[in-house]
């Protein structure tokens, strides 16, 4: 009997020296990753499915690789899942090697291929997915079974209007072992209803904030906790903007799960507080903030209207009064910072003393606004997408030298956690967590890259011969931003102004 095998892939990507970027131990699991691996279902019609999930992170050999060659006894299907724009040429390498080994079927999916033209690479024998997994994943797999791949697929419609409720099962215990903890990333919500000109939220997921039901989150919650899940992280951009958060909350609190979770909230969860007492009841154990900048100027002109950094003091007291780690991402290298305007949101930031504090270089992410803008006046210096992981500089500061950008981020990284340690207050858990980033950061590695204990196992040369083979390129060009279609522009304009608005007096 014919079987159908899916081999999932979330690629890494390729370091400054080359390298394919992995680690002994990782932080997450990729969320997209399991995600759709649980939309795929185990028949079709009278054919057997099989799924074989790879987070290329966490694997210490290269055995996954057979995966990816033809098998004689089944129908293989090779999904590049969740490519951002900084692992796309890893993601083109692995399905040229897959092409090379025998496999017909090859499809990239994720924010780069739904926001950035890809014609140069189209009718090349690999396949595009341009929208959201729920609304083309089925037909994907459907067009596997009968012989052939569209070359692309959502293209007119990048977004599903409703969410399904699809239950998450989670990684297996010899996968969840590849990570520092047993974790388990789920997407309860999804979009933004802001209009920040630097991110790729609103371009990956549009601004209309949708959800399925709350039952298909807490279904996932129960299998995660039955198999050895241990920490859930909410991975939606904006989880206190979910229409349904105060009931997902209470349910998880009568039901009395005992699995701490991260989340990610906006500024505004500044005049919730109520919304924080019950994410602390609830098992909140880490909120992360976007504050950015604390120079208001600075976030207008980025199109943060909603942050105003005067609320931020007020995010701190609120979170530890809830018991939950208060962690604010910082973005240096904004058009007008210059190093005193740096120093001194670090000065800043030292007298908030949030416990966890992530620093991260403006980049013009492919898709954005922003980028639109930097690449039509020539600002952009960086000509290989593997760097435009808001690491490197990419761009023409108009005050700062690239290398001083670079060494700024570093420091910044040292200089707070080397405060964190000195002020003392930490658990044990968190100096160690400081010591980490401290220690990261001084050896010239962001601490947020993904794991501990870096492998080299292979590089970008090894695939290079296959790239030009199936490619014709070296580098991919910096490609175009795609627009969106007029039913994903009709989607954008139906937004809830009621969950962009802030909330005065919220009840629990």
């Amino acid at each position: 009997m014919t079987q159908l095998r899916v081999v999932l892939v979330k690629p890494s990507k390729y370091a400054v020296d080359g390298s394919v970027e992995r680690f002994k131990k990782g932080f997450l699991p990729n969320a997209t990753l399991y995600h759709i691996a649980s939309l795929t279902p185990a028949r079709i019609g009278d054919v057997p499915v099989t799924v074989h999930t790879v987070d290329e992170y966490v694997w210490t050999d290269l055995d996954y690789l057979r995966w990816l060659h033809h098998d004689p006894d089944a129908i293989t299907l090779v999904a590049l899942v969740g490519v951002q724009s900084h692992q796309f040429h890893r993601a083109l390498d692995l399905a040229a090697y897959a092409r090379h080994h025998g496999v017909r079927h090859c499809v990239i999916g994720g924010p780069h291929a739904m926001t950035c033209d890809t014609s140069l690479l189209q009718g090349r024998g690999v396949s595009f997915a341009l929208a959201e997994a729920e609304l083309i994943w089925q037909q994907i797999l459907d067009d596997a079974l009968a012989g052939e791949l569209q070359p692309l697929y959502g293209r007119n419609q990048r977004w599903a209007e409703k969410l399904p409720g699809t239950v998450i099962n989670p990684p297996s215990t010899a996968e969840l072992a590849r990570y520092t903890a047993p974790m388990l990333g789920l997407y309860p919500v999804r979009g933004c209803p802001y209009q920040c000109n630097f991110c790729s939220v609103i371009k990956i997921s549009g601004r209309q904030v949708r959800s399925p039901d709350i039952e298909s989150t807490l279904e996932s919650l129960r299998r995660a906790k039955r198999g050895g899940v241990e920490t859930i992280i909410f991975v939606s951009d904006n989880f206190n903007k979910f229409p349904s958060v105060r009931e997902l909350l209470r349910a998880m609190i009568d039901e009395r799960f005992g699995l701490p979770f991260f989340c990610q909230c906006d500024t505004q969860i500044a005049r919730d507080p109520e919304l924080v007492e019950l994410l602390g009841r609830a098992g909140c154990c880490e909120m992360y903030v976007g504050a950015e900048s604390f120079n208001r100027k600075t976030l207008k002109a980025a199109g943060k209207h909603h942050n105003h950094p005067e609320q931020y003091v007020e995010i701190i007291r609120l979170c530890r009064q809830a018991t939950i780690r208060p962690h604010f991402g910082n973005i240096i290298g904004f058009p007008n910072d210059d190093e005193e305007e740096i120093r001194h949101h670090l000065d800043v930031l030292k007298e908030l003393r949030p416990t966890v504090a992530s620093f991260f270089i403006l980049t013009p992410i492919p898709g954005t606004e922003q980028y639109d803008d930097f690449r039509k006046a020539g600002l952009i210096t960086e000509r290989n997408l593997d760097r435009f992981d808001a690491t490197c500089p990419t761009w023409s500061h108009p005050i700062l030298s690239a290398k001083r950008l670079e060494d700024l981020l570093y420091q910044c990284y040292v200089s707070y956690y080397g405060f964190l340690l000195k002020s003392g207050g930490l658990s044990i858990k968190e100096q160690q967590q400081a010591i980490y980033h401290r220690y990261t950061a001084a050896q010239r590695t962001h601490p947020m890259a993904g794991g501990v204990d870096r492998l080299r196992l292979d590089t970008a040369a090894d695939y290079a011969a296959l790239r030009r083979a199936v490619y014709d390129i070296d580098l991919v060009p910096l490609p175009d931003s795609l627009s969106l279609s007029g039913r994903d522009e009709a989607l954008n304009r139906r937004i809830d102004w009621r969950v962009q608005r802030p909330v005065e007096h919220a009840t629990s």
